[in-house]
């Protein structure tokens, strides 16, 4: 049997899936989480290794090459696999396309209806502290409520996340815009496409949905933040280092931007000293947008798909041809 070593299987399974998809294909080894001084000793002798955020280097690819013939990314993102030292090695590596799609969009609206409409602070305010009991009239707000009906988010990136984002944002009956190389005859009637710059100026949302590339490292930075309608919403769902963290703080403080929301930080877990964890107006969730119970057993059935494919001769979602 082909021995099969999953590195760190903790989160796309914590307990709540079965494995059985994949222990079908062969001897299934399976580990939370694998340390880099771990790494060698687990996968050695592995026909097919799985991992998510555990690195596999040229170093760790020559060494396992006699027996290593595959690698599967459980994500979309494979940045952390050398693909040129395992294309030379003749391994195919693999990615996971699209499989949480409608769960980081729907994050992307939870983030931007807690900000408008403080669901958890009015409970709270209720349930907790009796404010409603003791209010002098039928209703108390003190946090001010805002509808999305007749207002402009920009997306940066469409993306399958950033179209269904805006298919969200529309039944909203929010004014889309988008920052998109594709052409305004290939985009549905109700996008308009724009530059950067207008996106930035017109919107009173703008999230970001662009992949992490040199170009977009730090796409948000003091200069693009100071463009942006003044008491906007940012949010990122998409890569931490897409925006300059130290340049958003300074934005929440001086108060130009109204609200910063996103899954994602450049360093994570999060860094005590990360400037968002003490700025003002701040919404951050723990790079949970992805792990919804079904964007997990998808991700869980596409890999085992992939790896039958590749077993069977048919590799799918290549992605070092």
């Amino acid at each position: 049997m082909k021995k099969i070593v999953v590195l760190d299987g903790f989160a796309m399974n914590p307990g709540d899936l079965s494995w059985e998809p994949l222990e079908r294909l062969g001897t299934l080894v399976r580990h939370d989480r694998t340390a880099p001084h771990e790494t060698y000793q687990r996968c050695e002798g592995a026909f097919a290794i799985l991992t998510n955020k555990v690195v596999i280097d040229k170093d760790l690819i020559c060494r396992l090459a006699p027996t290593l013939r595959y690698i599967g990314v459980t994500a979309t993102g494979y940045n952390v696999v050398d693909t040129d030292a395992a294309r030379e090695a003749g391994i195919c590596v693999t990615n996971i396309p699209a499989y949480s799609t409608h769960a980081v969009a729907q994050m992307v609206m939870a983030h931007l209806l807690a900000m408008c409409n403080h669901v958890e602070h009015y409970s709270r305010q209720v349930c907790e502290e009796g404010k409603w009991t003791s209010s002098k009239d039928f209703c108390f707000t003190d946090l001010p409520l805002k509808e999305l009906y007749g207002h402009t988010i920009g997306i940066v990136g469409l993306g399958a996340i950033g179209m269904a984002v805006a298919h969200i944002a529309q039944a909203f009956g929010m004014k889309v815009t988008a920052y998109t190389s594709k052409p305004q005859e290939a985009l549905p009637p109700f996008i308009t496409p724009c530059s950067m710059e207008a996106l930035c100026a017109q919107s009173d949302v703008v999230t970001l949905h662009c992949p992490l590339t040199p170009d977009t490292h730090h796409l948000v930075s003091t200069a693009w933040l100071a463009q942006m309608k003044e008491g906007s919403i940012l949010i990122n769902t998409g890569r931490g280092p897409l925006v300059d963290e130290h340049a958003v703080a300074a934005a929440l403080h001086s108060g130009h931007l109204g609200a910063y929301c996103a899954d994602v930080l450049s360093e994570e877990p999060a860094r005590a000293d990360n400037p968002l964890l003490s700025a003002p107006r701040v919404q951050l969730t723990p790079h949970i947008a992805w792990a919804t119970q079904e964007a997990r057993q998808r991700l869980l059935n596409c890999c085992a798909d992939n790896l039958a494919a590749f077993i069977q001769g048919k590799p799918t979602n290549i992605v070092n041809k």
